[in-house]
């Protein structure tokens, strides 16, 4: 019989939660794997992201903008994921049928995402804006 704490041999059910931290982030990358493998938009806003914070290291961004950069990043990330649990869930119970509750869910849920990508462009804008301009202008 396999102890509770070996999480090579542990099988998780769903309902339980982990007691050992190793396991723990087993889990969550496997959501980040799932959601990267799964959903379209995760992977674009992390091409996105990644693109962004390498071009923070071109235009030589100072610490605080840095900082910034990095948690709109994850902000837009951490809410497709949060997205993609929601859409999950829903869509486990309410099966193959309409519901207007199950809408709205998945409509609202799809808006946050939106607003986050919305407010990384203003940032990324506010940031880089200028440093083109020195680039390009002098």
């Amino acid at each position: 019989m396999p102890k509770k704490n070996d999480s090579i041999h542990y099988k998780r059910e769903s309902y339980k939660t982990s007691n050992n931290v190793k396991a723990s982030f087993k889990y969550a990358f496997s959501g980040l794997t799932y959601c990267f493998k799964t959903t379209r938009n995760f992977r674009i806003q992390t091409f996105f992201g990644v693109l962004i914070i390498l071009c923070s290291f071109l235009f030589k961004c100072n610490l605080n903008e840095f900082m910034i950069i990095i948690f709109t990043v994850f902000s837009v990330l951490i809410l497709e994921l949060i997205n993609t649990a929601i859409e999950s869930l829903v869509d486990l119970n309410i099966k193959q049928n309409y519901s207007k509750l199950a809408k709205i869910s998945k409509d609202c849920s799809a808006a946050s995402v939106l607003l986050a990508s919305i407010n990384s462009i203003f940032v990324a804008a506010f940031i880089f804006f200028p440093k083109i301009r020195l680039f390009l202008f002098g």
